[in-house]
């Protein structure tokens, strides 16, 4: 375990700064008491998550659970999402990919790409709240996660 306990860190990949505040307010309303990050595009989430740019001097902790928007700037959720996933030091992370579009062709090149999960932002901050609710119970209750040092499984 960590000083986090068996959560972890969340990392959100997001650029809309308002959608970011929400999503973080929405996972406090939810219970989450763990360590909750941002990156602001999807060459951030890569920089971040092999520890070099910005990220380099001040190692950050490895995520136990990614929240992937889909349209953001430089790098796209979906080109992050296949670098995780190609990566054998990257690709056990759970990948939750958390984004406005409801069509069927991201979601349905979400699941080829290797996502975990696709939940559609809802549009109310209520209906944000309930989301994260479930994956709180879900990813933190429900399933064994690999822990950040590779090791499997966090034991509960």
């Amino acid at each position: 375990m960590n000083e986090y306990g068996r959560r972890g860190t969340v990392l959100i990949a997001e650029d809309d700064e308002e959608d970011l505040l929400l999503i973080q307010e929405a996972l406090e309303e939810s219970g989450n008491t763990g360590d909750v990050r941002s990156v602001k595009d999807g060459a951030d989430l890569m920089d971040y998550l092999h520890r070099q740019g910005s990220y380099l001097e001040a190692p950050p902790s490895r995520p136990v659970l990614i929240l992937l928007d889909l349209r953001m700037p430089r790098k796209d959720g979906f080109e992050a999402l296949r670098e995780i996933r190609e990566d054998p030091d990257l690709r056990l992370i759970p990948v939750v990919i958390l984004s406005t579009s409801r069509l069927e062709e991201d979601i349905q090149r979400g699941y080829e790409l290797g996502a975990n999960s696709y939940i559609a932002k809802p549009e109310t901050f209520e209906g944000l709240v309930a989301a994260m609710r479930i994956l709180e119970k879900y990813w933190f209750e429900a399933v064994l996660l690999p822990r950040p040092d590779g090791e499997f499984p966090y034991v509960l």
